[in-house]
């Protein structure tokens, strides 16, 4: 019964949206005013439409509803509750009707926050219908989570061990409310465009949506790589892995879209920027979830699996991008012209950082889809490992952290302030204090964490001393948290690269063996027996040379239904960073194989992109209460 009426639900919120597009662009066309009647109420139908239909394949799976091919994929009876619920979007149907379920509550947003009929406001509305009847028919009819299965099972094959972890229930849901977020900012741009005469004001309706889309997609990319590095035993945060480069790359044209917004709010012709920004972002989030979820990415056998669905998302993703850039260039001539009054100035600097992000981002999307690309045309195999992406991003890193040193010294327009010199001086001594303490501090020393940690000192320094001359601190505090966290974020990951490591051992009970300046005492295995898996538990106790003995129980699962090993590594942190445990392979009666890392600066990372995510939190408290700006669009 549930499996039939969510499938009822979902041809309901196709038809619906197909319906209210077909009658939006009707009487657009017919130059027919205002939002129509139906309008925002048809948005909340839907969204209610596309919830009730996700909560009713949440339950199929509780239930364990094994009619369902998509259950019998994902779950099984012993599959804890938890995994269950996250399991309707851990696979690729289920991600797909998560995607409409969003781009609905996104338009709901958008109904809600511009109750005043406006022209405005409904081709807001009719771009989002098209975008959600878009992907409603392509659920219904390629990915479709409510499809029985061929053959009668009793029991399902379980969810995949590497998805059986917090990291599921939080990092998906975030990481899609950022994508389609985009999606409602790409309406509002596209419909100012589309306007009879370009409302080049529109930023200024979108900004709230901006900063929550891109602050839910960094805080997704954030606990994606949090839960990579906890649970896969790799020990590394971030490999330049195609999937993990697919979500970041919307994520540097979401940064660019917040400074080019922040840039247009002072000079209206930086407006040209923000519009491609805001369709650039969108066509990224479509890439970097579709494409990744069809297989194409990954694996160019992925059409011969399944070719419809690649074929259909590469033709959606086109016919988007020939579209919004087309209406951008056709209307070109009614967008202001972008005016510099210096080159010494902080709107310069904000010009520079993004240019810098969208350098950056070509730089990652042609290392992600190049050898993808290469492969297709049936030239041969190619790999872009680490090595490329580290060798270009990183010289971009230190051109970033050196503008936003010198970005507090400068005036808005023209000039610097009349205290640069006594700023400089003040923070020069700071810096040459702080190196000074970690050149005698370390052992080895790296360069490359010296010009990073002087260039991040400068830049945490010059914006403590910004926000305490600031008048409006509250106004100033987002700012100063972004800046802040990208400086140590950036400063742990170069520390994290320069100064972790990591070797392996051949253990037996009752052991101890002297490696790196640490002791390594192993005890033994213990079996345990999970919920649906059995585990052996290693005990190993860790000796630094300042005396700190620390306890590790690395855990070996095996989940007997997908007849899957995993490795669950132990971790024990401290604040310069990870001690992190990985038991591996049985060497014979007795002996185990253990892989001990190091894995520096970790948490100046994590702590970096938090403080990321608070100053997005800042930015859209400073916009609450600041009134319905959709209503000066009548």
């Amino acid at each position: 019964m549930e499996a039939e009426l969510g499938f009822f639900l979902l041809i309901l919120v196709a038809v619906a949206s197909t319906c209210a597009t077909l009658l939006h662009w009707v009487c657009f066309t017919l130059r027919k005013k205002g939002v129509l009647p139906h309008q925002t109420a048809t948005s909340h139908i839907i969204s209610l439409a596309s919830l009730v239909c996700l909560a009713l394949l949440i339950v199929c799976f509780i239930q364990d509803n094994f009619a369902l091919e998509y259950v019998v994929t994902h779950s099984n009876s012993q599959l804890p509750i938890a995994f269950k619920i996250a399991a309707a979007w851990g696979g690729h149907q289920g991600s797909m009707l998560f995607w409409v379920v969003t781009l609905s509550l996104w338009a709901s947003f958008i109904a809600i926050k511009s109750p005043v009929c406006t022209q405005y406001t409904g081709d807001c509305l009719g771009i989002m219908n098209l975008l959600i009847a878009i992907f409603a028919w392509f659920t219904l009819t390629t990915s479709n989570p409510f499809e029985y299965a061929q053959t009668l099972a009793l029991e399902g094959r379980d969810l995949n061990p590497m998805l059986q972890d917090i990291g599921l229930i939080i990092h998906p849901p975030l990481l899609y409310l950022g994508y389609v977020g985009y999606a409602a900012i790409l309406a509002f741009a596209l419909a100012a465009l589309l306007a009879k005469r370009p409302i080049n004001e529109w930023y200024g309706v979108a900004r709230s949506a901006a900063f929550f889309a891109w602050g839910t997609l960094t805080i997704g990319i954030l606990i994606g790589s949090w839960w990579a590095y906890n649970e896969l035993g790799w020990g590394g945060w971030w490999f330049w892995d195609p999937v993990e480069n697919a979500s970041l790359l919307p994520w540097l044209m979401g940064t660019a879209l917040l400074h080019s917004g922040v840039l247009s709010k002072r000079n209206k012709g930086a407006i040209w920027s923000t519009y491609a920004l805001a369709f650039a972002t969108f066509s990224l989030s479509i890439l970097g979830t579709f494409v990744v979820r069809s297989g194409v990415l990954t694996s160019v056998h992925a059409f011969a699996v399944d070719p419809t669905k690649g074929v259909v998302l590469l033709a959606v993703l086109s016919i988007l991008v020939i579209v919004t850039f087309g209406v951008l260039i056709m209307r070109g001539l009614h967008i202001p012209r972008f005016t510099l009054d210096s080159l010494i100035s902080r709107a310069y600097m904000v010009y520079i950082a993004i240019g810098l992000l969208v350098v950056c981002m070509a730089i990652v999307f042609l290392g992600t889809f190049y050898p993808m690309l290469y492969q297709l045309l049936g030239l041969g195999n190619i790999s872009v490992g680490a090595p490329y992406f580290k060798s270009l991003v990183f010289p971009l890193t230190l051109l970033a952290l050196t503008f936003l040193a010198f970005m507090p010294v400068l005036k808005w327009t023209k000039g610097a302030s009349p205290h640069a010199v006594k700023t400089i001086g003040f923070v020069g001594i700071h810096v040459i204090a702080v190196s000074a303490i970690f050149v005698f501090a370390t052992k080895e020393l790296h360069i490359t964490t010296l010009i990073t940690l002087v260039l991040a000192t400068w830049v945490v320094v010059s914006h403590v001393l910004l926000l305490f001359c600031a008048e409006n601190k509250s106004k100033l505090m987002p700012m100063f948290l972004a800046h802040v966290g990208f400086a140590l974020g950036a400063s742990g990951a170069v520390f994290n690269s320069d100064y972790s490591y990591e070797y392996n051992l051949r253990v037996e009970p009752g052991s101890s063996y002297q490696k790196a300046g640490i002791t390594v005492d192993y005890h033994g295995i213990e079996w345990l027996v999970g919920p649906n898996y059995t585990a052996e538990q290693g005990s190993v106790d860790l000796y630094l040379e300042s005396g700190k003995a620390l306890n590790f129980q690395p855990e070996k699962r095996h989940y007997p239904v997908r007849v899957m090993n995993m490795t669950e590594p132990a971790i024990r942190s401290l604040w310069h960073g990870d001690y992190y445990i990985t038991l591996g392979d049985k060497l014979d009666n007795s002996a185990y194989a253990i892989k001990v890392q190091y894995r520096a600066g970790i948490w100046w990372i994590w702590f970096g992109g938090a403080l990321i995510v608070i100053s997005a939190l800042g930015s859209m408290m400073n916009l609450r209460g600041k009134g319905n700006e959709i209503e000066k669009y009548a």
